[in-house]
């Protein structure tokens, strides 16, 4: 099999060389299979994969890096050919494609010619109006998009050529070449655009450590290399200017990885395309400042906005940035004329260097341009509650119900809600810490990292209700989609478990798995105790049978994490339901577990 796979790659390889003589001709493209730090690991490497593929080269990559490519192939080609080694493993599952304007000098196979591959595209103009249909297909139509295959021909010059070249050069274009010079290692001086000695001793060992003479005169030809070395990050990923004339905004964004896919206000949704998996999000909407409040805190509840990283809010902006263990996303917004305008850039995790070179051109670019998205724009998408504009919502890996048992926010809760969590929080507001678990006992006791003003809490009854007398449990039956607790309503069966324990009342009670950890209530409001989690043994149990941790073991549990229990005062007749359905709702609160 692996056989045919090199043959049919060097059969795409030749066919594309016959038939460029007989139609227009498209930009070569490569595949990059590995980057290693120093030149004799990167040849050694390429030589490990020559023994068993075609078409391997290897290209200074820039910053001291060097690149193991197969290639070139037409992009067509080079998807197909991509897509069947990675299923046959015979290159890892990272390897991307590279454009040509990404590759220095070449280095393998011993003794090639300097690298002559073709000039990048100056831009994508199918990417300048922001027409959904015109973006969308820009990244499918290299026939009509890519520019003639030619060879560069920036000529040789002598020093004295260079220098005059030189004396033409911008303020702005000497100060780029220092910037390329600092992220390549070579010059650690003041970017002011004047080549002193420090700038031409940097160039100098820039020219000796790719191959050329130490003239410390850069000519055309080698500061176009020095600074396609330090554009590389930004080609690999084809940076280009959009207009998006509904948003109002003009910005470079990484079109070779995103691609338009809809509206869906606040947002232009720009989904992965490429193999990275990134994303943009252009924000636009009107508003003011309490809109904008408003999208800060829901951006915040979005799966692609990871929970840490830093937050700012001022009064009229804000920024965001979430590092998560896959993803690394930024989102700024500003408010102005009435107008929130701002981007989303979500990338992979541990590609920081490419990230950052990306997201700085995207700061530097952004414009407000005339127009503001509709805010019905997306209105007849498909609505999900998991959903906010069609992004996913983020999710808890666990909730449970919860009950306040004092005037500062402490909560008693099941056991099983805290476990092995990344953090606990209380309603998906605020957090919450663990002051006390019992697993034998099945309670948990928790305290909010800043102090609350429940609306109620729980007293705790001072002797068991009767047997047969009606209880209710307050819950979160579903786990929070209703966003309120629901009483549901049973009755008292025995003051122990069938095991005998004491600590336990056995209850007539039809729950759902949400509702664990919520009060158990007599008709007068007194806390008889709190729902345990159903049975996980190999016991099955009759249907409505459930047991919750009575009211002296829920005291014990309190007195373990430092909290003062209240006691129910006695001889309370029994409460309407309307009173009773309030002091319960004021009392429950949703526990939920995060990763």
């Amino acid at each position: 099999m692996k056989t045919l796979i090199a043959a049919l790659a060097l059969s795409l390889t030749t066919f594309v060389s016959v038939m460029t003589g007989t139609a227009r001709a498209q930009e070569p493209v490569w595949i990059q299979i590995a980057a290693r730090p120093t030149l004799q690991e990167a040849r050694a490497e390429a030589q490990s994969f020559a023994a068993r593929l075609p078409d391997v080269s290897g290209f200074a990559l820039g910053g001291g890096w060097y690149g193991i490519v197969l290639g070139p192939y037409s992009r067509n080609d080079a998807d197909r050919v991509l897509q069947v080694y990675r299923a046959e493993g015979q290159i890892p599952r990272d390897s991307f494609i590279a454009f040509s304007s990404n590759l220095g000098n070449q280095f393998y196979p011993t003794g090639a010619t300097a690298n002559t591959v073709v000039e990048p595209a100056v831009d994508t103009p199918d990417l300048e109006p922001i027409d959904p249909a015109a973006v969308t297909q820009a990244p499918d139509t290299p026939d009509e998009a890519a520019p003639e295959q030619v060879q560069s021909t920036l000529p040789d010059e002598t020093p004295a050529e260079a220098r005059r070249s030189e004396a033409r050069l911008t303020g702005e274009e000497r100060k780029d070449l220092q910037i390329a010079l600092k992220a390549a290692g070579f010059y650690n001086a003041a970017i002011d655009g004047a080549f002193g000695r420090g700038t031409r001793s940097s160039m100098s060992e820039w020219q000796t450590a790719r191959g050329y003479e130490p003239t410390g005169v850069l000519t055309t030809a080698q500061r176009k290399a020095l600074m396609d070395e330090y554009n590389a990050p930004l080609i690999s990923v084809g940076m280009a200017q959009v207009r998006d004339s509904r948003a109002g905004i003009s910005m470079q964004i990484p079109a070779g990885e995103v691609a338009f896919d809809r509206y869906e206000s606040p947002f232009a949704v720009y989904s992965p395309s490429g193999d990275l998996g990134a994303q943009v999000l252009l924000i636009s909407q009107p508003g003011d400042q309490g809109t904008l409040f408003g999208l800060y805190e829901i951006m915040q509840t979005l799966e692609i906005v990871p929970l840490n990283g830093p937050r700012e809010r001022g009064s009229n902006s804000f920024t965001l940035e979430g590092q998560g263990s896959d993803i690394v996303s930024y989102t700024e917004a500003r408010l102005a004329n009435g107008e929130i305008k701002g981007f989303t850039l979500v990338w992979p995790a541990g590609d920081e260097d490419r990230r950052a070179r990306v997201l700085a051109a995207m700061k530097a670019s952004f414009a407000r341009t005339e127009g503001v998205l509709d805010p019905a724009a997306g209105a007849d998408a498909p609505q999900d509650v998991d959903l906010i504009a069609g992004l996913d919502v983020r999710k808890p890996r666990l909730s449970r119900s919860g009950f306040f048992v004092d005037g500062k926010g402490s909560v008693v809760t099941t056991a099983d809600v805290v476990q092995g969590c990344g953090r606990v929080t209380l309603d998906h507001e605020y957090q919450a810490q663990v002051a006390h678990v019992d697993a034998t006992t099945g309670v948990a006791v928790l305290r909010p990292a800043q102090d609350l003003a429940p609306m109620g809490f729980a007293r705790l009854a001072s002797s068991s209700a009767r047997l047969n007398s009606d209880i209710a449990v307050s819950g979160f039956s579903y786990e929070g989609v209703l966003g309120a607790p629901s009483l549901s309503w049973g009755s008292l069966q025995d003051v122990k478990d069938l095991q005998g324990n004491t600590g336990v009342s056995r209850l007539q009670l039809s729950s759902q798995p949400g509702d664990a950890g919520g009060p158990i209530l007599t008709k007068d409001g007194a806390v008889q105790g709190m729902l345990l989690g159903e049975n996980a043994g190999a016991t099955q149990l009759p249907e409505g049978v459930r047991f919750a941790a009575n009211a002296e073991t829920l005291r014990a549990a309190l007195a373990a994490a430092g909290v003062s229990a209240s006691d129910a005062a006695a001889d309370v007749a029994a409460l309407p339901i309307g009173a009773l359905t309030r002091q319960a709702n004021g009392m429950t609160v949703l526990v939920s577990c995060w990763e």
